[in-house]
């Protein structure tokens, strides 16, 4: 089957594997948003140990879809994960450093005698939850401006700026990116405390927290889509594979492509019904239609990104070492071989339904935490 396609619906089908991966993951991060409110829900003891049993059964799921979607463009796109991670190094190095220690802390939080004590353990949770997910979103801004590399013939590149990647935090637009998915995450992490958690002093105190970040995530939101819509961007000519500057290349993707600009509508909107049945209706299970909005949104996002002829990761150093999903992608050898192998996810995603579904089949309580001799 996937062999009678050609390269670039091959590569094209790749990049729309990612979308849902890298999608899958920004909702999954729902896990760091409810770590940073760990000590602002949680006024006791017990009542925080709650909150972290509730999401050590769902941790793993996030740190998974994370490195899922980091082996997709690995395999599928080499030369973006080589430019990127070779590059911009100093950034990946300190999301990765965000992540160990988010193990570290699950793992040992209540271990007896532990060397550090609880208190360290749960800030190792709150650097996870917000550096981490600021740096990620930072991270990803780049890919629409830009980042300071040079990719020669051989296809060796090299960085050009001495801060490997940390000058991502002096764009408005990359910092902004990433208070934008830091604010959602405290969000979706509320939502779940709401449907998960049957304590009413946590539901309540999360419900203050919906409020208030949602008008932090509004404010921020409206200015990366204003941004987003009116910055240039970075196309490149189909036959000759040129890269030009194109001014309103987003906005002119969105517009060529009606079906992505109706899934990111879709999104947001289900995302504001997810948050407007939680406070308004009382509803306890905003977190499904705010959780597929945010996966719908964040598919359509990557898509405008890497269709319709435009360089997903321009370079700032030197135009024509843009990255286009064409000429970073892998052989077409690779990318059949793979496809065949992404059958399996569907399966992969049914089990971890069923899994999910049968962990929350009940929702969580203080007495059940406190008879678990093996809680995190």
């Amino acid at each position: 089957m996937f062999e009678n396609f050609d390269y670039l619906t091959l590569q094209q089908y790749w990049w729309l594997l990612i979308a849902v991966l890298g999608a899958l993951f920004v909702f999954m991060t729902f896990v760091q948003g409810g770590q940073t409110l760990l000590h602002t829900l949680g006024k006791t003891e017990s009542e925080r140990d709650l909150i972290v049993n509730s999401l050590g059964r769902k941790w793993e799921l996030s740190f998974t879809s994370l490195v899922m979607f980091g082996g997709a463009l690995f395999a599928a796109f080499p030369l973006f994960y080589a430019v990127s991670f070779g590059g911009a190094y100093f950034v990946w190095m300190a999301i990765l450093f965000c992540f160990i220690i988010q193990a570290v802390a699950y793992e040992y939080r209540k271990k007896p005698d532990n060397l550090f004590g609880e208190r360290t353990y749960e800030l190792f949770l709150f650097i996870n939850g917000s550096l981490g997910i600021i740096l990620i979103g930072t991270a990803l801004g780049t890919l629409f401006t830009g980042g300071n590399f040079v990719v020669d013939e051989m296809h060796l590149s090299h960085w050009t700026k001495p801060t490997y990647g940390l000058e991502a935090v002096l764009n408005p637009f990359n910092v902004a990116f990433g208070l934008m998915l830091f604010f959602l995450a405290r969000i979706l992490g509320s939502l779940y405390f709401i449907n998960n958690i049957d304590e009413e002093d946590i539901r309540n105190r999360a419900l203050a927290i919906v409020k208030r970040c949602t008008i932090a995530f509004l404010v921020v939101f409206a200015y990366v889509a204003f941004e987003l819509l009116t910055m240039d961007g970075y196309g490149y000519d189909p036959a000759t594979k040129k890269v030009f500057v194109e001014s309103g290349k987003y906005l002119h993707n969105f517009l060529a492509m009606p079906v992505v600009l109706v899934i990111f509508l879709l999104g947001v909107v289900l995302l504001l019904a997810g948050i407007f049945i939680t406070l308004f209706k009382g509803s306890r299970k905003g977190i499904w239609p705010a959780g597929i909005g945010t996966v719908l949104t964040v598919i359509a996002l990557i898509l405008v990104l890497g269709y319709n002829h435009t360089a997903f990761y321009p370079s700032l150093s030197d135009l024509q070492s843009s990255l286009t999903i064409e000429n970073s992608a892998g052989s077409r050898y690779t990318l059949v071989a793979m496809s065949y192998v992404s059958l399996m996810v569907p399966f992969v995603l049914g089990y971890i339904f069923a899994v999910w579904r049968a962990m929350d089949s009940k929702k969580l309580t203080i007495e059940e935490v406190e008879s678990d001799p093996h809680h995190y």
